[in-house]
């Protein structure tokens, strides 16, 4: 029988020329872990005569992830978006999440760090850092 537990959960991520190995994402925040936002896969049109026509199309995913003040994880995303600095270029990442408690495996391909999170804000205790990758596609399966 499936739970709904998270905190068995696995995120590892690829980022060529800065990670070529899986590094896991550790450290994240209480309540927000990583979501992905909900999609359109559809645009619809009503005519005048009130004929509704359909078609698919493409839709980016975001997908934001979001850590405690200390995570050491931080030096993942930090280092990502300072190999972009450097070569002026942005750098596609994949990345698989495993959710044993649903027997589920993800898998994200061609994502972009598109929101970058530099420091946490600083309070009675360090806040949480969010980060956002625009992946190309997520796929989900039964985990073998």
């Amino acid at each position: 029988m499936s739970t709904i537990t998270s905190a068995n959960s696995s995120f590892a991520i690829v980022i060529p020329g800065v990670y070529t190995a899986p590094r896991s994402i550790q450290g994240y925040a209480t309540d927000d872990a990583f979501a992905a936002e909900a999609v359109e896969k559809v645009e619809t049109k009503m005519g005048i005569d009130g004929k509704l026509s359909a078609g698919y199309i493409f839709t980016p995913y975001k997908m934001s992830v979001t850590l405690q003040g200390d995570s050491a994880s931080f030096d993942i995303f930090t280092n990502w978006q300072l190999a972009q600095d450097a070569v002026r270029e942005v750098i596609s990442a994949s990345a698989t999440i495993l959710i044993p408690s649903i027997g589920y495996k993800f898998a994200m391909t061609n994502g972009y760090l598109s929101r970058f999170q530099a420091m946490p804000e600083a309070k009675k205790t360090l806040d949480t850092l969010k980060f956002e990758i625009t992946w190309e596609k997520i796929v989900g399966a039964r985990a073998s």
